[in-house]
């Protein structure tokens, strides 16, 4: 059977792909808090050098802790940075995971992630409490995840260490992402790049698929 899609690799981020994010909920919970001359380091802890190394995995759980403590003059506890930092993860609606299992059965599936350690283990507890799963293995193919990499997106380097991985050429990848930044990252690369800007653009987009 010829692919209705002219590739072979069908690739998702997870947040606002896979799984529903809220990033401003978590900043929101921060904002409470933490007091007023505050405030201004809220709004730009995604940008900040931790934040990002963590995600590559350049440093370690307990030392993303420390510096989230530091950055807000808190002594909160480990627990209360990861409900924290995990406050942005929803939920991992069902069609989106049915969707997968019926691309994989001609395409080969993947996952593409900004993430770290503290999220992932999160979505892993969502997706054994309400899909049965372990992990992401036993639906996808592939799994690339930022801080195990030692890559984020949208670096040029990110995408052509997967494409590698994938045996493949950019060309025959199909790319899914909620961030333009990381939409114009793959199609740099060469890579057919689609940019996720609400919950039905993967269904109307893989719907011949």
């Amino acid at each position: 059977m010829k692919n209705a899609l002219d590739a072979d690799f069908l690739i998702f981020d997870l947040g606002n792909v896979i799984i529903d994010i809220d990033y401003q909920n978590s900043l929101r919970l921060i904002r409470n808090q933490v007091s007023e001359h505050l405030q201004d380091r809220v709004t730009g802890f995604y940008l900040t050098d931790f934040h990002k190394d963590y995600e590559k995995g350049l440093i370690d759980t307990p030392t993303f802790r420390n510096a989230v403590r530091g950055y807000f003059e808190q002594d909160w506890e480990d627990q209360k940075v990861d409900e924290l930092w995990n406050s942005l993860i929803g939920k991992i609606p069902s069609e989106r995971l049915e969707l997968v299992a019926k691309l994989k059965t001609n395409y080969q599936v993947g996952v593409l992630s900004n993430t770290n350690q503290i999220h992932i283990e999160a979505v892993y507890d969502i997706l054994k409490k309400d899909h049965g799963m372990d992990n992401f293995d036993q639906l996808f193919h592939k799994v690339f995840l930022s801080h195990e990499m030692g890559l984020s997106k949208p670096s040029a380097e990110i995408y052509e260490k997967m494409v590698s991985e994938l045996g493949t050429t950019p060309n025959r990848v199909v790319f899914f992402d909620d961030l333009e930044a990381n939409v114009k990252g793959a199609a740099r690369v060469g890579i057919q790049a689609v940019h996720v800007t609400g919950p039905e653009v993967i269904f109307d987009y893989l719907r011949h698929a």
